[in-house]
């Protein structure tokens, strides 16, 4: 088996098989084996997903929708309407609300290394996908060169018997001339 890797990545990469990169080895042996490289990998990252990986994909994800912007716009304009309008003499965060701003301080110096974490996360798939995808087209590329030498090898044939039928036909003409002339 290794004997017929090793002719396979001469004929296709013009390599010798210890000079492949491991990837490159692995879609070879998949080509010989006939087996499918192409697999999901969303799938793999979600199911090994820590709890705290989970919860920086939620924040992340919540972080940054239109639902967490348009209620966090409410919540603010609701503490200023409430702080400086209907609690004019007892209000509990008056002007210029340094309450308010210690929140969203804190809410920011949490929410920013989260959604990181998860960008972080992120850029690693985005390279297992890149990986990914670099496999199956060396695949694919390797596996359209196999069935174009085929059709090359198939057309050689077909041209070498339609020769070979043309030669008898024209030796039949021959004798037929030959015949028709005596």
């Amino acid at each position: 088996m290794s004997e017929d890797l090793e002719e396979l990545s001469f004929s296709y990469l013009e390599k010798g098989w210890h000079d492949l990169a491991e990837r490159e080895r692995e879609v070879i042996r998949s080509i010989i084996e006939r087996k499918q490289i192409s697999r999901n990998v969303n799938r793999l990252i979600d199911e090994d997903r820590t709890f705290g990986q989970k919860v920086a994909d939620e924040v992340a994800r919540f972080g940054g929708s239109w639902t967490f912007l348009i209620s966090f716009a409410l919540i603010l304009c609701a503490w200023v309407i409430l702080n400086t309008f209907m609690l004019v003499r007892n209000a509990f965060d008056p002007y210029p609300y340094i309450l308010l701003n210690l929140f969203l301080s804190m809410l920011a110096s949490v929410q920013a290394p989260v959604i990181m974490m998860s960008q972080n996360r992120q850029a690693a798939r985005d390279r297992l996908d890149a990986a990914h995808d670099y496999q199956v087209n060396l695949k694919a590329e390797l596996e359209i060169r196999e069935i174009q030498e085929k059709l090359d090898e198939l057309r050689e044939r077909k041209w070498s018997e339609l020769l070979l039928m043309q030669e008898r036909q024209i030796t039949v003409l021959e004798q037929l001339l030959k015949k028709v002339t005596e």
